[in-house]
């Protein structure tokens, strides 16, 4: 078994317009620095379509519906107060992202590949069940975990965030269910506002790292090593799925902490390491966030590496 890359050319078509930092040139920045001699022991895969049914269990279909229905024939269309556009290509690309996670949790849990990266755009963690937010459409990591639970009757699920923003919409789709976890460490204060080492979810299953502005290697690997690495284990989780945003790498134009492509690659060990004890060593990682061409592909490349090395 080898690590599975999920991509598909129509995540390019999602055209966020002139200056847009979640811009095509994202995805083109990932693939050319996984598609190297290095990496040519990975297996690619053609994301397919997801279905509606997958997106439903995290969205409201009204909104499902709204979204499809906002597709314009030409030029964009405002989903959310300012940041989150809709184009011609989008609503194939937010599909292409939702069915890349699904199939890669099939693979990696009918034990097909070692594990699985999702290199799709536009990101999601930030999208409610109800709407858009922060570039984000649908929300493809919470969607995978609870098509893990419905396709293969996974209990216990776990998403692991490392964006510089807060996940909010998985944090909110995951605090009433016990059976589902979720970690994350990003920047705080800082949009979109939640993150607060407060939030604990219904049974201490939300677990948040807050950072200040300007935290680097020190302050996250602490963090992570102490407090959300720890409260994952006891969560014992049958599948870790891994929200991997690059923006808080230190090249980050819109990000505000110094993460190196080293500490990409020690948090991807240490996941794989409680997938090893807990989860069989299932393990899926979707793109999330990343806005500097070089930190986005260094910090990718990182991350991906570690996985093929396991």
């Amino acid at each position: 078994m080898t690590t599975f890359i999920y991509t598909h050319d129509d995540c390019l078509q999602h055209d966020t317009g002139p200056g847009h930092p979640e811009s095509p040139q994202r995805l083109h920045a990932v693939l050319e620095a996984l598609r190297t001699p290095e990496f040519a022991a990975l297996h690619w895969e053609a994301a397919p379509l997801g279905s509606i049914e997958q997106v439903q269990r995290v969205h409201e279909a009204p909104y499902v519906e709204a979204v499809r229905d906002a597709s314009p024939r030409e030029g964009y269309r405002l989903l959310d107060a300012g940041d989150t556009v809709m184009s011609r290509g989008t609503w194939k690309a937010v599909m292409r992202s939702v069915g890349a996670a699904c199939a890669a949790v099939d693979a990696v849990v009918e034990g097909r590949a070692r594990n699985a990266f999702c290199a799709t755009r536009p990101c999601g963690h930030h999208a409610e069940a109800g709407r858009a937010m922060g570039f984000c459409v649908f929300n493809q990591a919470a969607i995978a975990a609870l098509h893990a639970r419905h396709a293969h009757g996974l209990a216990r699920i776990a998403v692991v965030d490392f964006d510089v923003h807060h996940g909010n919409g998985t944090q909110h789709c995951f605090e009433p269910d016990a059976g589902l976890f979720f970690g994350s460490s990003h920047q705080f204060p800082f949009y979109p506002g939640t993150g607060a080492r407060s939030e604990r979810g219904v049974a201490g299953n939300i677990v948040n790292i807050p950072l200040p502005r300007g935290s680097g290697s020190a302050q996250f690997r602490r963090g992570m090593r102490d407090e959300l690495l720890p409260a994952l284990r006891r969560f014992a989780p049958e599948l870790v799925i891994v929200s991997a945003g690059f923006d808080a790498h230190e090249l980050d134009p819109l990000g505000g902490l110094a993460l190196t492509d080293d500490d990409y690659a020690w948090i991807t060990e240490e996941l794989l390491a409680v997938a090893r004890e807990h989860a069989g060593s299932r393990i899926v990682s979707t793109l999330e966030g990343g806005y500097s061409e070089r930190g986005l592909a260094g910090g990718t490349a990182a991350h991906v590496r570690t996985l093929a090395q396991r």
